[in-house]
């Protein structure tokens, strides 16, 4: 007879962690996997735990093993290998079976998969998950889209095994169909803007003032004690200090400068350019890593040019104060991406909401998201972040270290991508004249494309000679 409340197909990494807490939650799963080899080497991990997890080698094997209706979550690469799965499952479902994928999946994908399955009595759940292998089984952060049906059928389990902020859990329905993979998208975008930035302040006291890893370590760890203080500050500092057993050197200084990427942080950007909004925070983070992977060009390129490198001369403080207008620039244009999405495709995103579940379990928790949640829950002008009160009196502290560190990284020749980025976005934002005037001239007089005039209707044409 069937047992099970949930099934998790798919044991690797991130499957097995959100296996073993569901069972710790005191759920019933059956697993199962593609290779069937993992199977046997996740029991003997589970251990006690292994009386609540039922394996199964076969798919429909897996499937019978469900309390109807049934609930099956995916731990699987995303794209063609999922759509091969609902291909696969589906002919043994039933009406009100509820389908998860739990990966990193293009939202557009969700959208379709959704849709289709619309019309055949079954539901289908995009479900960002964020805290990697020990949030997963210890606490994830977790963003759903789907059906207010699979969201019933969900919701005991997800807020069982969600990490908790001062008890509630980090887990929230936010919208139909692919709103949970964007607002996941979305989050790795912010996660990436806040990793280069973090990663240029180190560049800075490395390059600039000449500073060692432990020391540059020993001063987030510190930072890490204020009003910084965040998952990724920490870690970072943690890493920063940390020694190579076998050079006895700083862990950092033996890894070689190329950093990998998983496409996330590009899906942001490309489709805050689709909405008509700026991640430049999260492009410079983005861009900086595809230079990083041209390591051999950058070597010649230093030896063309030379590295015109100066001394910095600024403060802890300011350096402190930089990197926080700077996060708090880069979540705020991620929320703007967020809000234009969720008018185009019809979300009803809650902003605040998103926030709350941000504040424990995922990559991006920090300190900050208390008072980006309580800025939205003010009903700031336009919904936008920057307009709120309280975030306005934090930015006027924190800008003026920004500029002052853009400016002397600039004068010293080091590279700043993301926090020059976020902070031209805000000198564009705080301009209420810019200069996209002369623009609309420039493409009257090649284009006869017109241009609308200062308290006037309609659309004019300039006599340009």
């Amino acid at each position: 007879m069937a047992s099970a409340d949930i099934g998790v197909y798919g044991l690797g990494t991130m499957g097995s962690a959100l296996a073993l807490n569901l069972a710790g939650k005191g759920f019933t799963v059956t697993v199962t996997n593609r290779e069937i080899d993992w199977i046997a080497p996740f029991m003997a991990e589970a251990e006690e735990l292994s009386a609540r997890i039922v394996p199964q080698q076969t798919l429909a094997g897996f499937v019978a093993e469900l309390k109807t209706p049934r609930v099956i979550l995916f731990m699987i690469p995303s794209g063609a290998p999922m759509d091969a799965m609902i291909d696969a499952v589906t002919p043994l479902l039933s009406e009100g079976d509820t389908i998860i994928d739990g990966g990193n999946a293009d939202f557009h994908d969700t959208r379709r998969r959704a849709q289709a399955m619309a019309d055949t009595g079954l539901h289908y759940v995009g479900m960002g998950v964020s805290g990697g292998e020990a949030g997963a089984r210890t606490g994830p952060s977790m963003m759903v889209g789907g059906t207010d049906h699979s969201w019933q059928q969900l919701r005991p389990m997800v807020e069982a095994i969600a990490a908790r902020y001062r008890g509630a859990p980090c887990v929230a329905h936010l919208g139909p169909d692919g709103a949970g993979h964007f607002v996941k998208t979305v989050h790795n975008g912010i996660e990436y803007a806040d990793m280069q930035m973090i990663a240029e302040i180190y560049g800075l006291l490395r390059d600039g003032d000449h500073w060692d890893a432990p020391r540059i370590g020993a001063l987030f760890a510190h930072w890490n004690e204020g009003p910084l203080e965040s998952f990724l500050t920490a870690i970072s500092a943690r890493a920063l200090m940390a020694l190579d057993a076998e050079t006895g050197q700083p862990m950092v200084d033996v890894i070689a400068d190329r950093a990998g990427q998983k496409g996330t942080g590009r899906w942001t950007v490309i489709e805050a350019l689709k909405l008509g909004q700026s991640a430049s925070t999260i492009e410079g983070a983005v861009a900086a890593r595809a230079w990083s992977a041209e390591a051999e060009a950058r070597r010649m390129a230093e030896t063309l040019y030379g590295p015109e490198t100066g001394p910095l001369n600024l403060s802890e403080e300011t350096l402190e104060s930089a990197l926080m207008a700077g996060r708090i620039l880069s979540h705020a244009q991620g929320f703007r991406v967020l809000d234009a999405a969720s008018d185009l495709y019809d979300w009803s995103l809650d902003p605040a909401r998103i926030a709350e579940i941000w504040r424990a379990g995922c990559i991006i928790r920090s300190a900050l998201l208390d008072d980006l949640a309580a800025a939205f829950r003010s009903d700031p002008p336009q919904g936008h972040l920057v307009l709120s009160d309280g975030i306005a009196a934090r930015l006027a502290v924190a800008i003026p270290a920004l500029r002052q560190t853009v400016a002397a990284a600039v004068t010293a020749g080091l590279p700043v991508p993301a926090l020059s980025g976020g902070l031209q976005w805000y000198d564009s934002l705080t301009r209420a004249r810019g200069t996209a005037n002369l623009i609309q001239a420039q493409r009257d007089f090649f284009g006869h494309h017109g241009f609308e005039r200062i308290g006037a209707e309609g659309t004019f044409h300039g006599k340009w000679g």
